[in-house]
């Protein structure tokens, strides 16, 4: 038999946010004291993308909050860079080719307490809700392919893992589906790459599954997976 991991689906609703929220698209970023809000190298402040609290019982990461954010002016696919086996030290800051450095910011913090005094201007706020499933995985030891922390990857290519540069094995955490896109708010400025003048793309609409270092050695030691 194969191993049923605990899963969550990770439904966006319908009714905009009008007060913070711990588990949204867009809203107010819930960030440890000593985080700021991410800027991209471009000197543009990243789009809060969504967040979330990781479920008690999805180790190693139960009860930690997680921030996605990318830069709404570069829309690209994430490319690793590797040493020895490992993934560079301070990979979240090393440079994405052509780029000198990377155009997002995944964070897993501990002490998320607060909401940001202002919410994210791009991105419509809106709820999400974490549901428990059975995520089951096929015969190719595949997963669902939806929005959900947990479970199994739906790989789309291949499976990928990561060693971090502290030498921890970097754990599935999280996966985006393929194509899915995030609603702005009239009169934003357009994504470049991106599907409709209306929505934002996270790494060009690919599928994405982030892994985060268990040893927590950085709240950025995050890296996204982009496969199609």
């Amino acid at each position: 038999m194969r191993t049923v991991l605990p899963a969550y689906t990770v439904e966006v609703g319908t009714e905009p946010l009008v007060r913070p929220a711990r588990n949204s698209v867009g809203g107010w970023p819930f960030l440890d004291q000593a985080q700021d809000w991410p800027e991209c190298f471009c000197g543009e402040r990243m789009a809060l993308f969504f967040q979330f609290d990781i479920p008690w019982d999805l180790e190693p990461f139960g009860g930690d909050h997680l921030l996605v954010f990318h830069c709404r002016a570069h829309n690209d696919a994430s490319d690793p860079q590797l040493a020895d086996g490992r993934l560079v030290p301070k990979y979240w800051d090393a440079p994405q080719p052509p780029y000198p450095a990377p155009f997002w910011r995944v964070l897993i913090q501990s002490r998320a307490a607060l909401p940001g005094p202002e919410a994210e201007p791009s991105l419509c706020a809106l709820p999400l809700d974490l549901r428990p499933f059975v995520d089951t995985p096929d015969g190719e030891d595949i997963g669902a392919q939806i929005f959900k922390v947990g479970g199994t990857p739906s790989w789309a290519q291949y499976p990928e893992y990561y060693r971090c540069a502290c030498g921890a094995d970097l754990v599935y955490v999280c996966q985006v589906p393929e194509g899915m896109d995030f609603a702005v708010h009239p009169g934003q400025p357009e994504q470049p790459y991106s599907v409709r003048a209306d929505t934002y793309l996270l790494f060009l609409g690919n599928e994405v599954y982030v892994l985060a270092c268990p040893a927590r050695c950085d709240p950025a030691a995050t890296w996204p997976i982009n496969q199609h």
